[in-house]
């Protein structure tokens, strides 16, 4: 049995990356796989529904950001990806994956644009895509000032211009560049009024302040 698996949210500055494996029925073929990214929305979650009906089996997992900026974005793709492919029941006899080799005894094949060139790695990006989309939508309510849910974590401009304005989360990739150089500036910014607090009170307080005096 072959198995697709492919990641989403790779490139993203917010939230985890997200890993799917998919078995496909052979004798089942369902039409209109494709890459996710070329997918509308409304295409994705129709076929994301036929994959989990129709599959002989699929799964997703998810590694966080915490885990991303401790072992990388790579590293952290290809746990997402094995631990998805140890979830399946069955086990398959080959693994076709996009772009990268994991660490599983299972024969398998990296192959480049993957999600262009095989429907199992198709199937496995819209499944990957579909699920870490629904967790941007549900984590919007928790942080609304990202616009989470239809920037779904990506460094567009209004989210790097969020994050310019309110800082980082706890949820965000502190190691990626646009999210460090924002976390850099705050602390800088909190450290200047802490000099600038520190130095009222030592030197710039006025002798004779009063309570209700205000320059």
């Amino acid at each position: 049995m072959v198995c697709g698996v492919d990641e989403a949210g790779r490139g993203c500055l917010f939230g985890p990356v997200v890993a799917a494996a998919v078995i496909l029925n052979p004798g089942d073929r369902i039409r209109g796989l494709r890459d996710s990214k070329l997918l509308p929305e409304e295409t994705r979650e129709r076929l994301a529904a036929q994959i989990r009906k129709r599959a002989i089996c699929w799964a997703f997992a998810a590694v966080d950001a915490a885990q991303i900026d401790v072992i990388n974005i790579l590293q952290a793709s290809r746990l997402a990806m094995r631990n998805a492919v140890l979830q399946l029941s069955p086990q398959p006899d080959f693994l076709l994956v996009d772009a990268v080799r994991l660490n599983h005894d299972c024969a398998q094949r990296a192959i480049i644009h993957g999600d262009a060139l095989s429907v199992s790695i198709a199937a496995a990006s819209i499944i990957a895509k579909v699920e870490r989309d629904r967790m941007m939508r549900e984590l919007d309510v928790a942080y609304p000032q990202y616009a989470l849910a239809s920037n779904k974590g990506y460094g567009t401009p209004a989210h790097r211009a969020a994050l310019l304005e309110h800082g980082p989360t706890p949820l965000h990739r502190m190691t990626f560049a646009p999210v460090r150089s924002t976390q850099e500036e705050f602390a800088f910014s909190d450290d200047a009024d802490d000099l600038l607090e520190d130095d009222l009170l030592e030197d710039d307080l006025l002798e004779d302040f009063e309570p209700g005096f205000t320059a």
